[in-house]
């Protein structure tokens, strides 16, 4: 367990550890990115000083009284917690740790005191299922021990910020399993800097989007400047469009304080080109490589001091598909009354009645249906801009707080209008098109069905085109359902256990000592229901429990759980459930019940199965609460051992429907390497010939015997696998659901060449 982390050491798996920023950070640094140097002050590091200054029960027992609607009450409890944090006197070890990193990094830098920026780092922060601009803080040009010290504690305490909580709360985090870690790195001071999208942001076509402003990126992220913007085109390297803004405010370091302060732009450069054609290149360039190393598209920070190019940071793109595209332009828009004019953020009109927000303490005038019109929005706004249904902002750019909440949303999104704020008047009602970035006066009688109530009703979107090797989608989270099945996936491939048994906090085994089983099976019935529902009739796999012994031991009743030296190799899966077949039947049972409702779309699979006898007994135990595998229900197993892969023959023997590739674990297991540990990692691949070969021969036994075969590992959502597997004839794909249509388009292209290969041959023939 590390309690300071340098980002040589990180990797983008480490999110647990290092949190979003962190892990990708590492993760940049090991590609070759120019990255600025730094490391990350762990969850551990959060967690041990919660826990060891005895204040985790006091900030528990506030959530838990706080009513997240009441807005005033909201803002309070925030505003408790977070006092009780930075008061709270930082314990002399703890201290020492971050002391002893940052004189490392001065030391790595060769000077003294450097300047850095810490950021924090949330663990449930920059994943595509739960990705949402600024929720925690940022402290820039931050100098020496003390204040290190001092930001570092802020950044814990931002982990309770009002629009934080309420954001935990409205996506059913459990507040007491989310921890944070905080990034420390060396501070780029800019002359340049802002935000690149390697695709277009809504509808991921292959465009380089970049925005830059003056000074430090600050502005351009949160929206107080309205940068330049520049398209690119990737395939041609041709610049598609540059527009010039007027640049008013810049970030810079102040060098008398050292602070960061906002300033205005000088004349000569307000409304003068910021970046030069070959920094453009440039960034494309590495933006390519940024996308070509994560394999999806990526969100990235950059900065530009002294004509050397830094990421600052990548995430991936969450809103690819996220919002319906309004129609053709319509005969009559010269006939409308355009009345201001911006960059179109977030796609789809709506029309409303104008609320102007000024600050914080107006929100409450937001109801459902209005128009949002404020200078810049700020994380602090969430909860209103969902009530509206339609956003516009006087300040930013395509990749500022706005657009970028408004497209995880679906709301239609104006921003950068310059002066809307002034020029739209209160209760007026108006019409905005968030592709074009126009406002209109009045209601336009033939807008296209693009507002939010609509979008909620809407049937799931279909993809462009099918293809005959079905592309599902991985489910981690109920709460992602909705998100998950507006990619227009096939089913779901791999529904998650874990997240909906553990986030109640209490041991499952405990429920079923106590007698409360039925306690434990509607828990499962209420969650597995959110997601069977969204899909149907579309298939869900569900996968029953895999957590490894160390999830278990912070939960009430997990005192009793064994340590174990690596519990990947451990107790766990089907080998844990059949030792202890209460758990096991209380999942049966509540599929079982789902079925009787009528969702029947349900399939079980079984995780880490080695042995043909563990299928057996699994399949007894099944039909001891009335189900019937392979009569009806589908029954399964995953494949994530080479030992279930050698012997998959006695599998299809003792009866299966389909197997799943879970190719994180079958790659660990095959190569014998911890894909946790970083003196190996480096070796963790699972392209390796012998896990292709594993996989080929399970395809095609299954094909034989026709079993229905997936992949529903991290592997499913890369490109070049995913084309190998279809080629091998598998019979579906499960890919996270950032992902599913960019694999769709991978599936498609490789049938299509499958075809084109097979019509040559009979030609030649």
């Amino acid at each position: 367990m590390k309690y300071v982390e340098f980002f040589e050491e990180l990797r983008k798996e480490d999110v647990d550890v290092a949190g979003g920023k962190g892990a990708n950070l590492g993760e940049l640094t090991h590609a070759g990115i120019p990255v600025p140097p730094g490391f990350v002050v762990t969850s551990y590091t959060y967690d041990k000083f919660i826990k060891e200054t005895g204040i985790f029960d006091e900030i528990m027992d506030i959530l838990d009284a706080l009513d997240v609607n009441n807005n005033k009450e909201l803002q309070e409890s925030a505003r408790v917690i977070k006092k009780i944090i930075t008061d709270t006197p930082m314990p002399d070890e703890i201290r020492a740790i971050i002391v002893e990193a940052y004189n490392a990094l001065c030391t790595r830098i060769g000077k003294e005191d450097v300047y850095v920026a810490v950021r924090s780092s949330a663990t449930a922060e920059d994943l595509p299922e739960a990705s949402f601009a600024g929720q925690q803080d940022t402290y820039l040009n931050i100098k020496g021990v003390e204040d290190v010290v001092k930001y570092v504690q802020k950044c814990w305490a931002s982990l309770f910020e009002s629009r934080a909580i309420f954001y935990r709360e409205e996506n059913d985090f459990d507040h007491s399993k989310v921890y944070i870690a905080v990034v420390v790195q060396e501070m780029v001071d800019a002359e340049k800097a802002g935000v690149m999208f390697t695709v277009h942001p809504s509808t991921g076509e292959e465009k380089i989007l970049i925005e830059g402003a003056w000074g430090l990126g600050e502005g351009v992220v949160s929206g107080t400047v309205t940068p330049d913007t520049c398209w690119y085109d990737k395939n041609t390297g041709e610049i598609l469009d540059y527009r010039v803004s007027d640049k008013k405010t810049m970030f810079k370091r102040d060098p008398e304080k050292g602070r960061t302060v906002q300033v205005e732009v000088p004349e000569n450069l307000r409304e003068k080109r910021v970046l030069s054609t070959y920094e453009i290149a440039k960034l494309a360039e590495i933006g390519k490589k940024i996308q070509e190393h994560y394999q999806f598209p990526q969100d990235t920070e950059w900065a530009i001091e002294g004509g050397r190019i830094f990421m600052l940071q990548s995430r991936p793109v969450t809103t690819l598909g996220n919002n319906k595209e309004s129609g053709e332009e319509s005969s009559d828009e010269v006939e409308r009354t355009i009345i201001v004019r911006g960059l179109g953020a977030s796609p789809g009109m709506a029309s409303g009645a104008v609320k102007t927000v000024q600050n914080t303490d107006e929100l409450d005038k937001i109801e459902e249906g209005d128009i949002l019109v404020t200078p810049m929005t700020t994380p602090d706004m969430v909860p209103a801009m969902k009530r509206a249904d339609g956003i516009i902002t006087d300040e930013g750019g395509v990749t500022c707080h706005a657009a970028i909440v408004s497209r995880e949303l679906g709301i239609p999104c104006v921003v950068g209008t310059g002066d809307a704020t002034k020029i739209l008047k209160e209760n007026s009602i108006v019409t905005l098109d968030g592709k074009k970035g126009l406002v209109f006066e009045g209601k336009i009688k033939d807008e296209s069905s693009e507002t939010k109530e609509t979008a909620a009703t809407t049937t799931v979107v279909q993809p462009s085109f099918l293809t005959v090797t079905e592309v599902k989608v991985n489910v981690s989270m109920p709460e992602a359902a909705k998100k998950a099945s507006e990619t227009g996936a096939d089913g779901v491939g791999l529904l998650r256990t874990e997240h909906m048994m553990l986030t109640t906090g209490v041991h499952p085994k405990k429920f079923i000592r106590e007698g409360k089983e039925d306690e434990l099976i509607k828990v499962l019935v209420e969650n597995i229901l959110k997601v069977a529902d969204a899909f149907y009739p579309k298939t869900v796999w569900y996968r029953t429990l895999d957590a490894p012994t160390d999830e278990f031991q912070s939960l009430e009743g997990g005192e009793d759980e064994p340590y174990e030296h690596n519990p990947m190799l451990g107790w766990r899966g089907i080998r844990r459930e059949l030792d202890e077949p209460e758990i096991l039947k209380a999942e049966f049972r509540a599929i079982k019940k789902l079925h009787e409702e009528g969702y029947t779309n349900i399939g079980i699979m079984l995780p880490l199965v080695q042995h043909p006898d563990e299928l057996k007994e699994a399949k007894k135990i099944a039909e001891s609460v009335g189900l019937k595998p392979q009569k009806n229900i589908e029954f399964g197993m995953m494949v994530e051992t080479p030992a279930a892969a050698l012997t998959i023959e006695d599998f299809i023997a003792e009866g299966i429907d389909f197997v799943s590739f879970g190719t994180n674990d079958l790659t660990q297991y095959t190569l014998a390497i911890d894909r946790n540990n970083e003196n190996v990692a480096g070796l963790y691949s699972e392209r390796h010939p012998a896990v292709l070969k594993l996989i080929s021969h399970v395809i095609k036994e299954c094909n034989k015997a026709g079993v229905k075969t997936s992949i529903c590992g991290q592997a499913g959502s890369m490109p070049d696998i995913v084309e190998k597997l279809v080629e091998l004839g598998i019979t579906s794909v499960s890919a996270n659901t950032d992902a599913v249509p960019t694999v769709r388009e991978v599936v498609a292209r490789v049938e299509k060449k499958l075809l084109l290969k097979a019509a040559r041959k009979l030609v030649q023939e």
